[in-house]
């Protein structure tokens, strides 16, 4: 039930494919990146396989092989081989579904009218080197052979720590607006009984004599009576 199988940098027996075989009959997606291969010869038949990743490696021409064994293919990466004419791409054209194909670092894509002459030997190709034929960078490829799903997983969970720290944030205004409000009630409550105060002490000079209540402002204010004066100064 194996879809996908990456054997990247693992190194081939004498250039050729060992340990594959149809018993792999659903993989989709096959990478074989620098694997020192020199030959396709021993792929097994892969009816189901879209996606061919062969960069890297030492591969000349045996093409025909692809088109045998891998008929629905859809996406060819030949990167980095040792492809030097466009006759070797020619058993391609046996691949009806074949619209991406990359040759970069190839000696082919040297040659004069490289990309006019791939497009005319293979019709059916849409992207050659991540371009179509009018120059138009091809889309981002298949989201989940990319680790773009991870990606907007990722965001999503930076989104949601942002909610998160946004409401913690509202929390802490509120408690802090509660605080505020009771600071304020107890200032009041002192501002009342503060004030309580003043008038008991307003009422209780009330009920002093008059001369009473008068030396007892003077004292407050730190003057002395005039009357004391007087007496003073008889003496």
């Amino acid at each position: 039930q194996v879809k996908e199988l990456v054997l990247d940098n693992c190194r081939s027996d004498d250039g050729k494919i060992v340990g594959l075989s149809s018993d792999f009959e659903n993989l989709e997606f096959l990478s074989m990146i620098n694997i020192n291969l020199l030959s396709v010869s021993n792929l097994p038949k892969l009816s189901k396989l879209r996606k061919l990743e062969l960069s890297d490696n030492r591969i000349s021409g045996g093409l025909e092989v692809l088109a045998e064994r891998t008929p629905n293919l859809t996406h060819l990466n030949l990167s980095g081989n040792k492809i030097k004419d466009i006759n070797t791409l020619e058993p391609l054209k046996k691949l009806p579904n074949l619209h991406s194909l990359d040759l970069f670092n190839c000696e082919v894509t040297m040659l004069i009218n490289y990309r006019e002459s791939v497009f005319t030997l293979l019709p059916q190709l849409t992207y050659l080197d991540g371009f179509d034929a009018d120059d138009q960078e091809a889309p981002d490829s298949d989201p989940e052979a990319d680790g773009d799903g991870l990606e907007d997983e990722y965001e999503n969970g930076e989104d949601d720590l942002d909610e998160e720290v946004i409401d913690d944030e509202e929390d802490e205004d509120d408690d802090l607006e509660g605080e505020e409000e009771e600071d304020g009630v107890d200032d009041e409550e002192e501002d009342e009984e503060e004030d309580g105060e003043d008038d008991e002490e307003d009422e209780a000079d009330d009920d002093l004599p008059r001369g009473e209540k008068r030396k007892r402002n003077l004292e407050d204010e730190g003057e002395e009576d005039p009357e004391d004066e007087e007496d003073d100064e008889d003496d």
